[in-house]
């Protein structure tokens, strides 16, 4: 089975169609089961799209909003088609970003889509308020698959310590021991911060996907000072960070973890790298 992340700025990255273009050929080549996508986003502008005779797009739970035309993952969606590898996916938005977009997260599943979810996990639900953070969860192959997109650690209003706590009450009591659940995103926190994010996370027994690869690269995922982090005091910024992750509630056998849209493994197409597991069981 492969797993992809990517926190992907969508419309609001430079030439963002033609990068759309480089992420779907890639879909296209390596084919993951599931992928998780965040900071997806559409304008507040564009009209609605009639959603009803899109088989392939599944409503989340609970939301009824539009999804408007130019959506970065309806455009994504009908990118995939054409390239005969469609794909069932969900969105849903979780706040105004930048001023201009109706940003939030979306996943897709090579897969029929079984359920979905979407939970606040900030106490913040103000859809104005930049702070403002949701998960999104599918159920497909049996197993249950989340994207996220955390706050920061030392984030006085909305800490990520609470963000965390939230998700992880709500899949300890609305999810089975037995259930695999597949947590995927982008974390604000640095793998290499001990007592922060990373090992709040880690420290509650979830399963660090990276660690558990027999094969990996550096894992860095942001090199450079990107949005969110400018006014971070870390030296560590410019030498590169791993803060995208994709956890486990299990001990799986992982084959493989490796970073890409970095330019070395595909083009850079986000102010964020993404990374793509292969457990070693059959797809």
């Amino acid at each position: 089975m492969k797993l992809l992340t990517l926190n992907t700025h969508s419309l609001a990255e430079k030439h963002a169609d033609e990068k759309r273009e480089i992420f779907a050929e890639m879909i296209a080549q390596e084919l993951p089961d599931v992928f998780a996508l965040q900071e997806v986003n559409q304008r507040i502008e564009e009209d609605p799209v009639l959603m009803d005779g899109n088989p392939q797009y599944i409503p989340c739970r609970g939301f009824s909003g539009p999804v408007r035309r130019r959506n970065h993952a309806l455009s994504l969606a009908e990118l995939l088609k054409e390239k005969n590898c469609p794909y069932f996916w969900t969105w849903v938005p979780a706040k105004i970003g930048y001023g201009i977009y109706e940003e939030g997260l979306s996943l897709f599943s090579r897969s029929p889509i079984e359920q979905t979810e979407q939970l606040f996990i900030s106490r913040n639900q103000d859809f104005s308020n930049w702070r403002t953070r949701k998960s999104l969860g599918i159920k497909t192959r049996g197993e249950w698959f989340y994207s996220v997109h955390m706050g920061w650690w030392k984030d006085e209003e909305e800490p990520f310590a609470r963000h965390w706590d939230c998700l992880s009450q709500h899949l300890q009591t609305a999810k089975s021991e037995q259930e695999t659940i597949w947590i995927c995103g982008d974390f604000n926190s640095p793998s290499d911060v001990l007592g922060e994010g990373y090992s709040y996370v880690k420290d509650s027994g979830w399963q660090d996907t990276y660690e558990l690869a027999k094969e990996k690269d550096s894992g860095i995922t942001v090199s450079g000072v990107i949005d969110g982090w400018r006014n971070q005091n870390r030296k560590e910024i410019d030498e590169g960070m791993r803060i995208d992750y994709i956890w486990c509630s299990k001990k799986r056998a992982v084959r493989q973890s490796r970073v890409v849209f970095n330019g070395k493994h595909y083009p850079i197409v986000s102010d964020h790298y993404g990374v793509m597991i292969e457990t070693e069981e059959i797809s």
